[in-house]
């Protein structure tokens, strides 16, 4: 699979999760949606694979991993995966194809 058809599938699997977010009672805003300086040039935002989702409920900012848990649950089951996992936890990343 080339990089923009990897590209078209993140996009396609994005507004799920942001669906998914509002229909458990969350509001959403973008973080780093992609990189643009050289020298990210290996991030999965510079590949506009990735995305950092900030997280509200009751219009309180939740920035931990664990309030991120049930969204990264099921960007996984959709194919994604979630910083939540990764060695040093990044609970609002998600991305498509990143493997750690």
């Amino acid at each position: 699979m080339t990089l923009r058809q990897k590209q078209s599938e993140f996009a396609k699997r994005i507004p799920l999760l942001i669906l998914y977010a509002y229909a458990l009672g969350y509001e959403v805003t973008y973080g780093d949606f992609e990189a643009k300086t050289g020298h990210c040039k290996g991030s999965f935002h510079y590949k506009k694979l990735a995305a950092d989702i900030n997280l509200f409920k009751n219009r309180k900012y939740l920035n931990d991993t664990k309030s991120h848990e049930p969204l990264g649950l099921f960007w996984e089951s959709i194919g994604g995966t979630w910083g939540g996992r990764f060695g040093r936890k990044d609970g609002n990343h998600y991305s498509w194809g990143e493997k750690r």
